[in-house]
């Protein structure tokens, strides 16, 4: 995956395989201080990803400075990302693009569980 430097920020353009459905995401944010991956309700809701009020939970994420949104977590038994199939893969639904403009934020987990290597010398991931 090609990272592209985006006012100091790393971001990617990936494709979300859910439920045989398939979105490609633009602007993704590529945050190493992010624990929890997060997604735009608005956006992955085109391919069947909704908020499921019987399995998750609300809850708070902090940023920066203590401020704090509410998002909803949830496990998905099945998603793929640019290929990288995760299963029983904890994400968060929310608002990411109207109020920071990314289309999602890929965190540690995503991170830690698709084995990437980040190299910011050449602006590429690799697995």
């Amino acid at each position: 995956m090609k990272i592209k430097m985006n006012n100091g920020l790393p971001t990617l353009s990936i494709t979300l395989e859910y439920q045989d459905n398939t979105i490609k995401l633009d602007n993704v944010l590529l945050d190493t201080g992010c624990a929890v991956s997060v997604f735009d309700t608005d956006l992955v809701e085109k391919v069947g990803l909704v908020i499921n009020r019987h399995s998750g939970q609300a809850v708070r994420m902090y940023g920066v400075g203590g401020q704090s949104e509410i998002f909803f977590q949830q496990m998905e038994e099945k998603i793929v990302i640019n290929k990288i199939t995760l299963v029983n893969f904890t994400l968060q639904l929310g608002m990411t693009k109207i109020p920071y403009g990314f289309d999602a934020i890929l965190g540690v987990d995503f991170c830690e569980q698709a084995g990437l290597i980040l190299d910011f010398k050449e602006l590429q991931v690799r697995i």
